[in-house]
């Protein structure tokens, strides 16, 4: 039995978001295996698994949910054999979050009735685990008394620009009150946010009743509301005729984010302060936080490596061949089966532009 196991726990449910093509990660990452799939950080463990793992302490596996999309799924469901196979969750087509989320939400609470949910990115990394679980019980007890939505905001560590941003009012008792959603700023904008100190990192985790989310659906987005309606008169979702109707619901859905579509509207928003260790690894120039460098300061992965005059890069492979450097910085070597990737580190969030 799980130490975190009560009352508050009993109707949790969670949603693991797992649709994301994880383009920056290309070669290793790819259309059938996107990054979520790759043992990126733990050599025995994909991005999907950890975070199944790390959620697992607060519920049952019976309990956790996969959104993911038909090209995808078949790899998840080898990955994650300890879930039914009826939660790997296929969405016929991407609508955004609002959708997606939404979707599993009328799935998961005809399953599970007067469920709380909690939904997370697949592919986060989290350093401390406990402290992670001990904020989301934090956030579940507020949810279930306050009906709010809760998010998890991370305190920042630098000046990001490559996240959302919540402002929060000052108070000393946590969860706070969100004031406001900010877009990814300007560096500027970003360093003043840190500076303010009532700025967290929106991270993309959130924490509700499913009647409550259910209900902002029908004040603050109407059409998807109309069409959950639809999804939930479906009797099968998985036979032919089933999959038929909900992809042609699925189509009239408009494409937007939870954040834009409920959380900015939405009246009662609260945050947990959080400072377990997070990252969404983004890119690759996120990977040296997590490894060991070696004597020039390079991450290498999978690979036996000469490196002369050279320093500060990042070199993978999983073909084992040796790699060998002279004269190279700061750059990022990816060497697959398929493809080589060759690249400044400054670069680093453009990858997807090979891709076009």
């Amino acid at each position: 039995m799980s130490m975190y196991l009560n009352s508050t726990t009993e109707n949790l449910v969670v949603l693991i978001m797992a649709g994301g093509s994880g383009e920056r990660f290309w070669p290793l990452s790819t259309s059938e295996k996107p990054k979520q799939l790759l043992r990126l950080i733990d050599s025995e463990r994909s991005l999907i698994k950890m975070t199944v793992d790390r959620i697992l302490p607060l519920t049952s596996a019976e309990r956790i949910f996969i959104g993911t999309n038909a090209i995808q799924a078949k790899a998840v469901i080898e990955e994650l054999p300890e879930l039914p196979e009826k939660n790997i969750l296929i969405e016929p087509a991407f609508r955004d979050t609002a959708a997606a989320i939404g979707f599993g939400a009328v799935v998961i609470e005809k399953m599970f009735p007067g469920s709380t949910m909690i939904v997370l990115a697949s592919d986060h990394i989290i350093k401390s685990e406990e402290e992670f679980r001990n904020d989301v019980m934090a956030a579940v007890e507020c949810a279930q008394s306050e009906n709010s939505i809760v998010t998890l905001g991370i305190k920042p560590s630098k000046p990001e620009t490559g996240y959302g941003y919540l402002q929060v009012e000052h108070a000393n008792k946590s969860p706070l009150k969100v004031l406001r959603f900010c877009e990814k700023p300007s560096l500027d904008k970003a360093v003043e946010y840190v500076n303010s100190g009532n700025y967290l990192w929106n991270s993309g985790m959130f924490i509700f009743k499913i009647a409550v989310i259910m209900e902002a659906f029908k004040n603050l987005l109407p059409d998807h509301y109309r069409l959950f309606k639809e999804i939930e008169q479906i009797e099968d979702i998985t036979n032919e005729a089933g999959i038929e109707k909900l992809t042609a619901i699925f189509s009239q859905f408009t494409k937007i984010s939870i954040d834009f579509g409920i959380m900015e509207k939405f009246q009662n928003i609260k945050v947990v302060p959080s400072d377990f260790g997070w990252s969404d690894i983004g890119s690759y120039t996120a990977l040296p936080e997590f490894f060991r460098l070696n004597e020039n300061s390079s991450v290498i992965k999978g690979v036996t490596v000469n490196e002369i005059d050279s320093h500060g890069n990042i070199i993978i492979s999983t073909t084992g061949k040796k790699i060998s450097l002279l004269g190279i910085e700061d750059s990022i070597i990816v060497d697959t089966p398929d493809n080589i990737l060759i690249c400044s580190k400054k670069e680093a969030q453009n990858i997807k532009k090979l891709l076009k």
